[in-house]
């Protein structure tokens, strides 16, 4: 009996060795694995995008396999600006997408990475009043809460809404709301008055018979653009992989202006929260240009906003 169990328990300790060298093995291969992701992240093409129409071509890109396949391009997927810039700002990405305000308040940084205009972008903005606030004109902001970011497209807008209405600048409260997706959310929960708003969250806001206030087609300004690092992207590596982002993006752009934004519906369901009624209305007439610097009138208005800002 003895020699009996001397053996069983001999034979658990081994059993219970070979577990122990098992989950050893485990753990090394996973990190092992995390390091090798890590390794390829880096030396990939990061592009920090939002679920916003100016955004399309890229998701279009990559979706439908306009991106060489043998060069690895990643987009990296935020709902707010300030988080996509961030990210941009800590070199978490290579390009992202923002404003030329944004860009130009960067460069009025020191230490901040060095960013290149890529391309500009179709993006315009709606300042949307809260029907059920009767919201129905710029003056009507007054003693109002209006949803922005602070030193963006929305925050110039912003002022030149007060300006225009001749209101006074603390009679209009400025709420900082940087998820797109919250602040259509607050608008459709009557938890804000008045808000500024790009593609496709304006079409789903205007859906529910709000007012737009001011549009940024109207006032002949295109403030969108995507930003790369041009230190980052001086490297041999990156500029073959900007030459495929440049070219994907052109033919994602090509496709989108023959077929249309809606031939598209399958990847905006993937990607962006909107109801079905908003798809269906979205504004199939939407340009989309092949990558191409912004406009210097664009760049000097963002700039002497932001020197007015000092």
């Amino acid at each position: 009996m003895a020699v009996l169990t001397f053996s069983l328990l001999f034979l658990f300790t081994l059993a219970d060795s070979g577990c122990g060298q098992s989950y050893e093995e485990t753990k090394r291969l996973k990190q092992e694995q995390r390091r090798q992701a890590l390794r390829e992240d880096s030396a990939a093409l990061k592009v920090a995008v939002l679920p916003t129409l100016d955004c399309l071509p890229l998701y279009v890109a990559e979706d439908r396999e306009m991106f060489d396949t043998a060069v690895d391009i990643r987009l990296k997927r935020f709902t707010a600006q300030m988080d996509c810039d961030t990210a941009f700002l800590r070199g978490r990405v290579e390009v992202a997408v923002t404003d030329l305000v944004r860009v130009e308040k960067w460069k009025e940084t020191a230490g901040q990475r060095v960013a290149h205009y890529l391309t500009a972008t179709n993006a315009y903005w709606l300042l949307i009043g809260n029907r059920n606030q009767r919201i129905t004109s710029l003056s009507h902001l007054d003693d109002h809460m209006l949803a922005m970011t602070r030193y963006s497209v929305t925050d110039m807008l912003g002022d030149l809404a007060v300006d225009s209405a001749k209101l006074k600048t603390e009679r209009v409260f400025r709420i900082q709301v940087n998820d797109v997706n919250v602040r259509l959310d607050m608008l459709e929960n009557n938890e804000m008055d008045a808000m500024l708003l790009t593609e496709p969250q304006a079409t789903q806001a205007l859906l529910k018979k709000h007012r737009v206030l001011l549009d940024t087609r109207k006032l002949d300004m295109w403030m969108g653009v995507l930003v790369e690092d041009s230190v980052c992207m001086s490297h041999p590596n990156r500029q073959r992989q900007r030459e495929v982002l440049v070219k994907g993006y052109n033919a994602a752009c090509d496709s989108l202006n023959q077929y249309g934004v809606k031939h598209y519906s399958d990847i905006i369901r993937k990607y962006y929260k909107l109801t079905e009624q908003a798809l269906s209305q979205l504004p199939d007439t939407l340009k989309y240009q092949h990558v191409q610097a912004p406009r210097e009138k664009d760049v000097t208005r963002a700039r002497l906003y932001i020197r007015g800002k000092r």
